[in-house]
Formats: structure tokens, C-alpha cells, sequence
């Protein structure tokens, strides 16, 4: 499993990651099968949020993968706040309790990152300062970021937040393209040229920011896969020929996609099969050439100028 660095920390992390939102729909015993593989696989890094099965994935990653001092210090632990029930809460007062209902129920002292999970319009910036600094200074957040954050929304949080902001997980697949097409259509008059976040891609890679890809085989906003998908046969056609020069399945080629972006972006892979999973991460020792990469861009029905 290859590594890459997260942002301006100091963690050197592997460069897939597995999320854990489908965690509490487990069993123990399922639970503790797919924890096993991802470590075996060199899987060091879990995403969690706080909203997640309403806490249990948390709680059943903590106690499938017995957490322990020893166990602790070879995994990096990521979690997510700011989402409840009808709106969205940037204040202090929820930002510092849910991370110490999320410290509870991972069974551990620290958090590794913290994101704030969707833009709180609602925000103030000190607020989320005076948390972060809160939780630094206790110890019991370790390094801090954002997830669907535009450039401005960052830079708004940047004026007070004394900590570096070293991670935006964003949606990112190849059906869900914005971020690039943006940058490829500069001066068009194509809707894909529409700079709808504020070009977060190159920010990113400006500030040194680690883009994680959520939803990395999903097609619009959970309206499903694309790979073995009858609407996309053009791209599924491209995918199988790159999994059978590779020797790596489909799934696999999408990630591999995703990692061979020279802005260094993490994917964020949610499934709970460890066949699935063992496959997926074949990706990590695969690089496409930039040929078959804009193949790929093409085949999903991409133009370029």
C-alpha cells in the first residue's frame, strides 16, 4: 500500500482510505472480518463522522477493532461534525461535545482529524476557533480540516482558525467530474464549464490541502454506481480493457484514476465486502499512463476543447 501525506501534517497515511459510515449496519463478527482485512491490506486510515448510523459506526469500528494503546498508534483515526437533525451546527458548545461523544464511543483519548462536515451558513468563524483550540490544546484533536468547503468558505475560517486546515473531502468520481472539467474548459461556454466551487481543485494544491474523494464509484448525489452499469457501457467498455492490461477489476481502474491525479487525492472507499476491498486496493501499486487516464475522462461522456 502505497502512502502519501495528508496535508501540511506530519502523517504519512495510506493513500486509500475506508470509510465507515456503513459500519453500524454490521454484525460484530462482520464488523471485525472487514477491520481485519483493511489492516492486513496496509489500510492505516478510517473515516468516521459523528452522524453515521447515529454513532454506531463508531462505536462498532471501536469494538472490532479492540481498541487498545497498541492498536491505537498504528491506525489514524478521522471523524466529521457539524450535521443534526434538520440544520447545520458550526457553534463551539456542539463542535467540543460532539467530539467527546465521538472520543466515547471510538473508545480512544484523541482524534487524529477533525472535519466540519457540510458549510454551516450560520457560521462564526471564532466560535470554531475558540473549539479548535480548545480541542488542540486538551489533546483530544490532533489536526483539523473541512469537508465540501469552497475556497472562500476556507479562507473565511483561515482568518481565525490558528491551526493548518489540511484536508477538504469532496465528492470526486469519475461520473463526478466538476472539479476537473472546470479547469479543462476554461473560456467555454459548455455547462461543465461552470466554476461552481470556486476552483478547489487548484486551491487545494495551492495551500497544500489533501483532497479526499467521497462516493468515488458513485454517479450524482447517491443515485447509485456506474461501474457494471447498463446507462454507462461506453466507460464500462474503457474500464474493462484497462482492468484486464492491469489485472485489476474494474472498481480497481476508477480508483486508480482517482490516485494517479498529481494533486495527491486520498479515496475514500465505504465498502464493507473485504473481497471487494481486497480488490479495490490493488489500485494503490497502479498507475495509469495520461493517455489512458483522458481515455477514461472521454469515455464517461467528458469533452475536451
Amino acid at each position: 500500500m502505497q502512502k502519501l501525506k495528508l496535508g501540511k501534517s506530519d502523517l504519512s497515511v495510506s493513500n486509500i482510505s475506508l470509510g465507515c459510515m456503513r459500519m453500524g449496519d454490521l454484525t460484530r463478527v462482520d464488523a471485525v472480518t472487514v477491520v481485519n482485512k483493511a489492516l492486513e491490506l496496509g489500510i492505516d486510515f478510517f473515516d468516521h463522522a459523528d452522524i453515521y448510523a447515529s454513532g454506531k459506526s463508531e462505536e462498532m469500528f471501536a469494538e472490532a477493532v479492540q481498541m487498545s494503546p497498541s492498536i491505537r498508534e498504528k491506525i489514524v483515526l478521522q471523524t466529521k461534525t457539524g450535521i443534526r437533525k434538520g440544520f447545520f451546527d458550526f457553534s463551539k458548545q456542539h463542535i467540543v461535545s460532539s467530539v467527546e461523544n465521538s472520543l466515547k464511543r471510538l473508545n480512544t483519548d484523541y482524534i487524529d482529524v477533525l472535519l466540519l462536515h457540510r458549510p454551516d451558513t450560520l457560521v462564526e468563524p471564532e466560535e470554531v476557533a475558540d473549539a479548535f483550540s480548545t480541542l488542540k490544546e486538551s489533546g483530544k484533536v490532533r489536526h483539523f480540516g473541512v469537508s465540501n468547503h469552497n475556497p472562500m468558505q476556507i479562507e473565511l475560517l483561515k482568518k481565525y482558525v490558528e491551526q493548518d486546515l489540511i484536508v477538504n473531502q469532496l465528492q470526486f468520481s469519475i461520473m463526478h467530474t466538476g472539479m476537473i472539467d472546470t479547469g479543462l474548459l476554461v473560456n467555454m461556454k459548455q455547462d461543465n464549464g461552470v466554476n461552481r466551487d470556486g476552483s478547489v481543485l487548484d486551491y487545494s494544491r495551492l495551500h497544500d490541502m489533501t483532497i479526499q474523494a467521497w462516493s468515488p464509484f458513485q454517479y450524482g448525489f447517491f443515485e447509485g454506481v456506474f461501474v457494471d452499469n447498463d446507462k454507462f457501457r461506453e466507460l464500462n467498455k474503457e474500464l474493462q480493457n484497462l482492468a484486464e492490461k492491469y489485472s485489476i477489476t474494474k472498481s480497481a481502474v476508477a480508483i486508480a484514476w482517482i490516485l494517479r491525479h498529481p494533486a495527491k487525492i486520498q479515496p475514500v472507499v465505504g465498502t464493507m465486502n473485504p473481497d471487494r476491498l481486497t480488490d479495490i486496493v490493488k489500485a494503490s501499486e497502479v498507475v495509469l499512463t495520461r493517455e489512458e487516464w483522458y481515455q477514461i475522462y472521454l469515455a464517461a461522456g467528458n469533452m475536451l476543447p
